[in-house]
This record gives structure tokens, sequence and C-alpha cells, in this order.
């Protein structure tokens, strides 16, 4: 797996981490990229992204789409075997704020985001 290292501190006392030369929020988003480059190269997933966007949005009085927040997932993927997209999100803490954009981006994109928990899948 990638190694990963301590360069610094973040919010709610996540130690951001490093793997394979970029930077993460957490050791744990640090060596859930790890893993999944692994997967990645034995040709388990493909099309493997960090940090894709979700936009949030709603209809205004006047009919028009406005975008209203935003949620950035940590990984987006495609199941080597059926192609079927899955959405990671590592999480120590979850949040109200995360609780209610996960709700609405799975809505909106009829996706599911799955968590990823520290040392658990």
């Amino acid at each position: 797996m990638g190694s990963w290292r301590n360069v610094g501190r973040h919010k709610f006392g996540a130690k951001v981490g490093e793997s394979r030369g970029i930077r993460f929020q957490s050791k744990a988003e640090a060596t859930r990229y790890g893993e999944l480059c692994l997967l990645e190269s034995a040709g388990l997933i493909f099309e493997l992204e960090r940090q894709p966007a979700y936009p949030i949005c709603v209809t205004d009085p006047h009919g028009r789409r406005v975008i209203v927040a935003a949620y950035i997932a940590d990984f987006r993927y495609r199941d080597g075997t059926d192609g079927i997209l899955t959405v990671e999100d590592v999480k120590g803490m979850i949040t109200p704020l995360y609780r209610l954009k996960k709700k609405l981006v799975e809505a909106q994109y009829g996706i599911t985001i799955t968590e990823i928990r520290k040392g658990r899948r």
C-alpha cells in the first residue's frame, strides 16, 4: 500500500496524511487511497477519481435551477466486474451538515454514498 506520513493536524483532531505524494485530509483517507490504487492496478476497479464534486441544486421561484451548495466526495470509481459506480467518503466523525448533504446528493443524483469508517469497511 502507499505509505503515508503525518503532515499536520486538521479539524476534529484528524491527522493530515500523505499517500503517493498526495496530501489528504486524514491518515484514514490517505490509507484508503493507497488501497484503491492497488485495486485499480489489479484491474478490480477503474476510473478512480479523487474529490469528485456534486453541485446541490434547487429550483428558484422562476423555475431556474440554482446551485446552493456542493458536496465533495473523497473517491469515485467503477467496479471492474460490472462497472457499477461507487462513491466513497472516508469518515471519522459524521456531522449534521454531512448527513444533510449526503441525503440531498443521493436524492438528486440517484447514487448511494458509501461511508468508510476508520478501520472498518
